[in-house]
């Protein structure tokens, strides 16, 4: 069986740096907002090119503390809207809600499957206070025409950089094109951890202390609470593994892109939609993707997905239910995203890492052009 994500294979590759990192925290006695978090928060600042890294408990956390820091120093209050991808994982929109936050959900453009940059001025108000973009799927979400619109209605740039650490907007990396971004280092993601763990990257000196104090109970100072703050902090163990895994992230990523350009040269069946690029010829030398995920579209998505599963292959779904359809957001779900709730009907991920083998990838793109979806 071809694992769609082999994170016993992916740790173990780091080893046995990886282990002497675990054991220098047990061995130092301190196991939270230690040595090991100051030297992650400040090897990610210098990757990512941003004035402050906050380490924080998960990703989603980190979303929620940008924004619950806006409204803390009075940018934006309850009621108003942020403007968000329709096609995401919820994640992006919880964390706008759970602000009492309004999300304003905009479709994707389909050859990227971001947010749609000329559909996003139509859903602006007088109400709209930020842009969440999302770099979906390790590729870069920013446009020229999101930058006029963050001028013209001067408006918060917010970017979930969750999917994208590595990537590039031509020579800036995301996570520092906005104000602020909010980056998960769950373990599946380029850059994993072994467990929760986030961070939110910014150059505002305002922000940075805000998200600090909030993440901390509201605390600058111990038992000293400016706001109603939460816990949420990236703990001395995750800070240790994922210092460990910076170092080889760039090249990481580059083994994705060459895994994609095989894909996309060889991948030869018309029943199956490939993610679109300028320059198929060239994918390797594109660094505005990461290819976190290699996304493919079906009309017979489940069916390919079960032939696959036969042929020992596994794939999964990005996502299958798109947010505004979840019952969660049930006030959300007579809205008509027709783009959106396509591609939830449509793609597919195949396996993609670091560590999967050419003989992996040859296998999986055979079996791929022999599908037939009349058998």
């Amino acid at each position: 069986m071809i694992k769609f994500l082999d994170l016993k294979k992916i740790n173990d590759s780091f080893e046995p740096e990886m282990s002497d990192a675990i054991k220098r925290v047990l061995d130092s006695g301190w196991y939270l907002l230690g040595d090991a978090v100051e030297s992650f928060e400040n090897e990610y600042v210098h990757f990512i090119g941003s004035k402050h890294c906050i380490g924080v408990a998960n990703g989603l956390d980190a979303l929620r503390l940008i924004l619950t820091a806006y409204k803390e120093l009075g940018y934006m209050d309850e009621g108003d809207e942020i403007i968000v991808p329709a096609n995401t994982f919820i994640a992006s929109i919880l964390a706008i809600s759970d602000n009492r936050l309004v999300p304003v959900l905009v479709e994707p453009d389909m050859t990227t499957f971001n947010i749609d940059p000329y559909q996003i001025e139509k859903r602006i108000s007088a109400k709209t206070k930020g842009i969440m973009i999302v770099h979906l799927y390790g590729r870069n979400a920013m446009h020229p025409e999101i930058e006029r619109l963050v001028v013209k209605y001067n408006l918060k740039l917010i970017e979930d950089n969750a999917q994208a650490q590595g990537c590039l907007y031509g020579k800036k990396p995301t996570g520092s094109i906005g104000e602020t971004a909010g980056h998960s280092f769950y373990p599946g993601k380029n850059l994993g951890a072994l467990g929760d763990a986030g961070a939110v990257t910014t150059d505002n000196d305002e922000l940075a202390i805000a998200i600090r104090s909030i993440a901390n109970y509201g605390s600058k100072e111990k038992y000293v609470s400016v706001y109603k703050g939460l816990n949420s902090r990236l703990d001395e163990i995750q800070a240790a593994i994922l210092r460990v895994k910076l170092k080889r992230l760039d090249s990481d990523n580059q083994r994705r892109r060459e895994i994609a350009q095989y894909y996309i040269s060889n991948i030869k069946n018309q029943d199956i939609i490939l993610p679109e690029t300028k320059h198929p010829a060239s994918v390797t030398d594109n660094l505005e993707h990461i290819w976190h995920l290699f996304v493919i579209r079906s009309n017979y998505r489940d069916k390919l997905q079960r032939y696959l599963t036969d042929h020992g292959i596994q794939t999964s779904i990005h996502y299958p239910i798109a947010p505004h359809k979840q019952q969660a957001y049930k006030e959300l779900n007579g809205l008509s995203l027709p783009l959106t709730e396509k591609l939830q009907r449509e793609v597919l991920s195949l396996p993609i890492s670091p560590v999967l083998s050419d003989d992996d990838v040859t296998y999986i793109v055979n079996v791929i052009n022999n599908f037939n979806d009349r058998d």
